[in-house]
């Protein structure tokens, strides 16, 4: 059982994790600088405030040492917005947007409200859509993005469960939901690399 793992256990699980996502944005920044990953803004933008509302809601929920893997991806998120801003896509639909408005609309429902359980499905939700702009120019641009990072994030946010000190559905939902949809993504990715591979092959 997960409640069994002791403290010390939990503490060297959470410093594992926080390690992970740091490796996990070494390649991402170099291919963003080399000009191989193009990184879509409003994901990363909607990321980073949430991993920052659900770092707060795991530390209010005495998440321990696994809510230390939230906080450090809200700051990655956020740099790497930053970065989208002048290196990422360029390409923006009114779906991304639609997604945009819908994620900043929908964070003020958090501060409204009181419960916990609320805030973190709410969270979820937002999060949720906020990836749809990455998965779509994914789709079509799976090149562009660095899917080693994204495997690692599963992976860290899977230690990050693992490291927290109360379980809960408040504690546990949010980095379980990054766990599905960080590793649905790179499924998706290489999916996409391979049949755009085959279709190439195919048409030469």
């Amino acid at each position: 059982m997960l409640s069994d793992i002791s403290a010390d256990t939990k503490v060297v699980l959470g410093s594992v994790a926080a390690l992970i996502a740091v490796a996990a944005y070494i390649p991402y920044f170099r291919d963003i600088f080399l000009g191989k990953t193009k990184p879509h803004a409003f994901s990363w933008l909607i990321w980073a405030l949430l991993c920052g509302i659900g770092f707060a809601g795991q530390l209010a929920d005495q998440g321990g040492a696994g809510s230390w893997i939230t906080g450090l991806t809200s700051v990655a998120c956020f740099a790497v917005f930053v970065l989208a801003l002048f290196r990422g896509e360029r390409d923006v639909t009114r779906g991304d947007w639609c997604c945009l408005f819908f994620s900043l609309a929908a964070i003020p429902l958090w501060i409204l409200t009181e419960s916990p359980l609320w805030s973190m499905i709410l969270i979820t939700i937002i999060d949720t859509v906020g990836f749809i702009p990455t998965f779509r120019k994914s789709y079509y641009k799976p090149e562009q993005e660095t899917a080693v990072t994204y495997t690692l994030s599963s992976v860290k946010f899977l230690l990050a469960i693992v490291a927290l000190n109360n379980y809960s559905i408040v504690t546990v939902l949010y980095p379980a939901s990054l766990v599905l949809i960080n590793g649905a993504f790179v499924v998706m990715v290489y999916v996409r690399r391979a049949m755009l591979c085959r279709s190439s092959a195919n048409s030469s």
